[in-house]
C-alpha cells in the first residue's frame, strides 16, 4: 500500500456529500451494535437475581456466561467468512433479528429454571451475536481509511458504549420500578423485562440498518479508489483463498493473542463489577453510588477508545502497538491497585481505570487493527479470527472465574486479571516499529 507509511497529518479528499452519507452510515451501524450491547450485557444486570431465584452457584451462573462467549469465539470464525460472502449489512441485520428472539426466549425461561436451557439459549445467542462485529468492520473498512481508522474506532466505541449507558439505567430502573416523565409509572418487574425490553429496541434498530445503511460507498454513489490508489474491486474473495492469506499472515495472530487477553480482563470486569459491589459494599443497583459507577465505567470506556484511536492515528502514523503497549502496562497497575485497597472509594477508582484501559485496546486491536490486516476484501474474516480469541479468552471470566470465587472469595477477583494484562502487552511489544501489516490478495 503506497501510504501505509504516510505521515499522520496526510489531508484526505472525499467528494461533496460524503462526509454526512457516512455519518448516517455508521450511526445506524452504531445503534444496531449499541443494541448487541443492551442485549449481551443485561445478564449482568441480571446475575444477583437469577442466582436467587433459581439458587444457582456463582460457578453455575458462570456456565451462562462461559456458553454464550465460547460460542460467540466460535461464531467470530465461522460468521467472519460468510459475512466476506454475503456482506456486512446482511450479517448486521440477521444478528440483530438473532438475538432479539433469542433474549425473549431467555427471559420466557424464567418459567422453567433450569440451568441447562439458560446456557443452551444464551449459547445460542452469543452464535448468533457474532454476525455483529464482522458485519460492523466489514462496512466500515469500505468507508474508512486507514488513518481514519483509529480515530472510527473511537467514535464507534462511543455508539456501542451507548448500549451499556442505556442497560446500565434501564435494568436497574426495570427491576426497581420507574416512571417515564411522570406521564408512564412501572412497578418493580421480574428480571425477565431486562430482556425483553432491550429486545424490542434492537429490532427497531435492524430496521433502521435496513433502511438506511449502504454497504459500501459505491453503493451510495461515491466513486472511492482503493487504499493502495488503484480502482476498488469488491468481488468476493474465495472463501479458501481468504482463509490461506488471513490465517499466514503472522500478525494476526499476535493481535488475536492480545486480543485473548484483553477479553479476560474485559468481561472480568464488565460480567461481575455489579455482581462485586452488590456482595461485598452491599450497594442497591438504584442507589446513586452504584449508579455513579455504572456510569462512569462505560464513560472512561468512551475516552479510552477515543484517545486511543486518536493519538495512533495522529501521532503514529496508524500504528496501533505504540499505545496497545502503553495501556496494557496501565493496566496491569490499575489491577494491582484495585487489590491492594479494599475500601469502596478504592473500587470505584481501580474499577475505572481499569475499564479506560481495556477498552481502549477492545477498540484499537479488534476494530481498528482488524481493518488494517484485512482491508476492505477481508476485513470480517480478520476481525473474526481475531474478535474470536477475545471471546475465547472471555469463557475464562464465566465458569472459571466463578469457581475461583466460590473457592476463595472476592479477594482473588483483581489477581486473576492481573497476569493477562501484563502478557498482552508483552504480546503487542512484538509488533512495535511494524508499517505493512495488510495482506495481499493480489490476483483474486
Amino acid at each position: 500500500m503506497s501510504d501505509q507509511n504516510a505521515p499522520a497529518t496526510t489531508v484526505l479528499q472525499h467528494p461533496p456529500g460524503f462526509r454526512p452519507r457516512r455519518g448516517l452510515n455508521w450511526f445506524t451501524v452504531g445503534l444496531a451494535y449499541a443494541s448487541f450491547y443492551m442485549c449481551r450485557y443485561n445478564l449482568a444486570i441480571a446475575n444477583k437475581d437469577i442466582c436467587e431465584e433459581f439458587h444457582f452457584s456463582r460457578q453455575e451462573f458462570g456456565y451462562i456466561l462461559t456458553a454464550f462467549f465460547w460460542a460467540y469465539a466460535v461464531g467470530q470464525l465461522i460468521n467472519g467468512l460468510i459475512t466476506d460472502k454475503i456482506g456486512g449489512k446482511r450479517a448486521m441485520i440477521c444478528g440483530v433479528f438473532g438475538t432479539v428472539v433469542l433474549n425473549i426466549a431467555f427471559g420466557a425461561a424464567s418459567t422453567a429454571g433450569m440451568l441447562s436451557v439458560f446456557v443452551l439459549i444464551r449459547m445460542l445467542d452469543g452464535y448468533t451475536q457474532a454476525f455483529g462485529a464482522p458485519g460492523m468492520i466489514k462496512i466500515n473498512a469500505s468507508w474508512f481509511h486507514k488513518t481514519e481508522r483509529g480515530t472510527f474506532a473511537g467514535i464507534f466505541g462511543f455508539m456501542i458504549q451507548l448500549g451499556r449507558f442505556v442497560i446500565n439505567w434501564l435494568g436497574p430502573a426495570l427491576l426497581a420500578g420507574l416512571s417515564v416523565w411522570g406521564l408512564v409509572t412501572l412497578p418493580p418487574l421480574h428480571w425477565k423485562y431486562v430482556f425483553w425490553v432491550p429486545a424490542g429496541i434492537a429490532c427497531v434498530s435492524a430496521v433502521l440498518v435496513a433502511i438506511f445503511v449502504k454497504e459500501t460507498p459505491e453503493e451510495a454513489g461515491f466513486k472511492m479508489a482503493g487504499e493502495d490508489s488503484g480502482p476498488v474491486d469488491d468481488t468476493p474473495v474465495d472463501v479458501l483463498h481468504v482463509l490461506k492469506v488471513i490465517l499466514s499472515n503472522r500478525f494476526v495472530w499476535v493481535v488475536a493473542g492480545a486480543y485473548f487477553c484483553t477479553g479476560v480482563v474485559r468481561q472480568g470486569l464488565d460480567q461481575w463489577f455489579t455482581r462485586y459491589l452488590q456482595d461485598v459494599f452491599s450497594l442497591d443497583l438504584k442507589g446513586s453510588t452504584y449508579q455513579w459507577i455504572a456510569f462512569m465505567i462505560p464513560f472512561v470506556a468512551v475516552i479510552g477508545s477515543l484517545g486511543s484511536g486518536m493519538i495512533s492515528d495522529r501521532f503514529f502514523g496508524g500504528q496501533r502497538a505504540p499505545v496497545a503497549v502503553t495501556l496494557y502496562f496501565c493496566q496491569v497497575a490499575a489491577i494491582l491497585i484495585g487489590a491492594q485497597f479494599q475500601s469502596l472509594t478504592a473500587a470505584c477508582i481501580s474499577l475505572t481505570l481499569i475499564s479506560l484501559t481495556v477498552n481502549a485496546t477492545h477498540s484499537i486491536l479488534g476494530t481498528a487493527a482488524a481493518m488494517d490486516i484485512g482491508g476492505r476484501k477481508m476485513a470480517g474474516f480478520a476481525s473474526g479470527v481475531i474478535d474470536s480469541f477475545q471471546y475465547f479468552g472471555a469463557g475464562l471470566a464465566g465458569f472459571a472465574l466463578g469457581k475461583l470465587l466460590d473457592w476463595g472469595g472476592w479477594g482473588w477477583w483483581y489477581y486473576s486479571m492481573a497476569p493477562f494484562g501484563l502478557i498482552g502487552g508483552l504480546l503487542m511489544m512484538t509488533m512495535l516499529g511494524k508499517q505493512d501489516i495488510q495482506v495481499k490478495s493480489e490476483g483474486h
